[in-house]
C-alpha cells in the first residue's frame, strides 16, 4: 500500500516570519492537518496541529520558533507514491508526527501518524499489544515532585510516566504536555516580584496535582488494532498496559509510535533496525550501527532479534562544541526485551557506551547462551574476571 490515497492536501502554508497568533487562529477556525513553513518560497519545515495549539510560544513570536531546523533538521520529505512501511519508518526515525508529501518534486500535501494508523487499522489484528509494547516502565509516586518527573523524562527520553499511589497501584499518568501546561499557567499567574524562588516551588509540587486520572489502559492480549482505535478515539498518544485481571498494576506502555514502528518490521533475513533522531549521527553511520547490533546478536546462539530500536537524545551540555548525547538501544527478541543506555560526547561515543551496556544485559537475559570463547573475551573486556 502506498500513501497516494492517505496523504491529504489539508494544510496551511505560511512564511517563517508569520506570527504564531495568526497561525493558531487558522487552526482553531479550520481543520488543517499541518502547517508547512517556507522561507522565501523554499520548504523549511512542517508543524502538526497539536504542536501549534499546545505550544507555549507567545503569539507575537514568529512561526520559525517551532520549525524543525531550529532543533535538529527539517522534517523528512515523503513522495506521494511511497509505501506505508517506508513512510512509517521515516516518521519514526525523524521523531516527527507529520511530514510533507511531494509529487514530482512539488509540494502536494501532508501525512501524519494518525493518517497512517487509520489507514492500516484492519491490518493490525495480526499483532497483539504484547508483540510491540515497552515493558518495565519508569514510574513515579503521587507525592514525587514535578522536578523529579522532569529529570526522569529527560534521562530516559520518554514523554509519559505512570503514577502509582501509596499501595503501588496505577492512579494516573503525567506527560510532558501536562508539565508544560502547569509551568506556563503558574508563570502567567505571578508577577515579576513573585517569581523569586517560584521555580523551585513549582518543581516541588507533587505530580498528583497535575496527573491525568483515570488512566486509559489495555492488556497484553488486546490487538494492536484495538489499542490504536482507543488512542485515535480519545486522542491519546499512549496507553498503560496492565494484566487482564487487574487494571491497577502497570506492566508497560504502548504508544502510537510503537505501533508505527511495528509497521516497519520485516520478514527479511536481515535485522530490522529503527533509529530515532537519526539526524544526530556525526562520526557514525546508520550502516555501522546496524552492523554493530547484528554483531552482538550473532554471538548468541539462542537469541533471535526481531527488531532493534536505537534512540539518540541531545543534552544542552557541550565539550569543545560537541553535545552530550544519550543513546538507548532496545532489542525485541524471542527471549523478551533487552536494552542498554549510555551517554557520551557525540552520538558515536554515546552509542558505544550503550552497546557495551546492552552486551552486559544480554548476558544476564535468562535462557540466552553465548559461544564460550566469545563469552570469555567479553567478560575480560568488561573486567568481570
Amino acid at each position: 500500500m502506498n500513501i497516494a490515497d492517505i496523504a491529504t492536501t489539508e494544510f496551511i502554508e505560511v512564511d517563517a516570519g508569520t506570527r504564531m497568533g495568526k497561525v493558531r487562529s487558522q487552526f482553531e477556525n479550520g481543520n488543517p492537518k499541518g502547517i508547512i513553513v517556507t522561507n522565501d518560497g523554499e520548504y523549511e519545515g512542517v508543524i502538526s496541529e497539536r504542536e501549534v495549539l499546545q505550544s507555549h510560544v507567545e503569539d507575537d513570536a514568529k512561526v520559525s520558533a517551532l520549525t524543525k531546523p531550529s532543533r535538529s533538521t527539517p522534517s523528512p520529505k515523503v513522495d506521494r507514491q511511497e509505501d506505508v512501511r517506508e513512510t512509517a519508518r521515516v516518521l519514526v526515525e525523524s521523531n516527527a508526527k507529520v511530514a510533507p508529501v511531494f509529487e514530482h518534486g512539488d509540494l502536494w500535501g501532508v501525512i501524519s501518524n494518525d493518517d497512517i494508523l487509520e489507514a492500516v487499522l484492519d491490518n493490525l489484528d495480526a499483532l497483539t499489544v504484547e508483540d510491540i509494547y515497552t515493558d518495565d516502565p519508569v514510574t513515579l509516586r503521587e507525592d514525587d515532585g514535578i522536578g523529579k518527573a522532569i529529570n526522569l523524562l529527560r534521562e530516559h527520553g520518554i514523554s509519559r510516566l505512570p503514577i502509582l499511589n501509596e499501595n503501588g497501584y496505577l492512579s494516573g499518568v503525567v506527560t510532558t504536555h501536562d508539565i508544560a501546561d502547569f509551568v506556563i499557567r503558574e508563570d502567567d499567574t505571578t508577577t515579576t516580584g513573585d517569581r523569586v524562588g517560584d521555580s523551585q516551588r513549582m518543581l516541588d509540587v507533587p505530580v498528583y496535582d497535575i496527573m491525568n486520572s483515570p488512566v486509559q489502559t489495555t492488556t497484553l492480549d488486546a490487538t494492536a488494532k484495538e489499542a490504536a482505535e482507543a488512542m485515535l478515539k480519545d486522542d491519546y498518544a499512549g496507553l498503560m498496559v496492565t494484566p487482564a485481571d487487574d487494571d491497577r498494576v502497570v506492566i508497560g506502555i504502548i504508544t502510537k509510535t510503537d505501533i508505527l514502528r511495528a509497521l516497519t518490521f520485516t520478514e527479511e533475513e536481515h535485522m530490522d533496525v529503527q533509529i530515532t533522531n537519526i539526524s544526530m549521527l556525526d562520526t557514525i553511520t546508520r550502516e555501522s550501527i546496524v552492523q554493530s547490533i547484528e554483531d552482538v546478536s550473532d554471538k548468541y546462539a539462542d537469541m533471535q532479534v526481531m527488531h532493534a530500536h536505537v534512540r539518540f537524545h541531545e543534552h544542552n551540555e557541550k565539550l569543545r562544541g560537541t553535545p552530550l548525547v544519550q543513546s538507548q538501544i532496545r532489542l525485541r527478541t524471542n527471549k523478551g526485551q533487552v536494552a542498554g543506555t549510555g551517554e557520551g560526547y557525540g552520538a558515536e561515543n554515546a552509542f558505544r557506551v550503550a552497546l557495551d551496556k546492552l552486551e552486559r544485559n544480554v548476558l544476564e537475559l535468562k535462557g540466552v547462551t553465548s559461544d564460550e570463547e566469545y563469552r570469555g573475551q567479553l567478560l575480560r573486556k568488561l573486567n568481570e574476571i
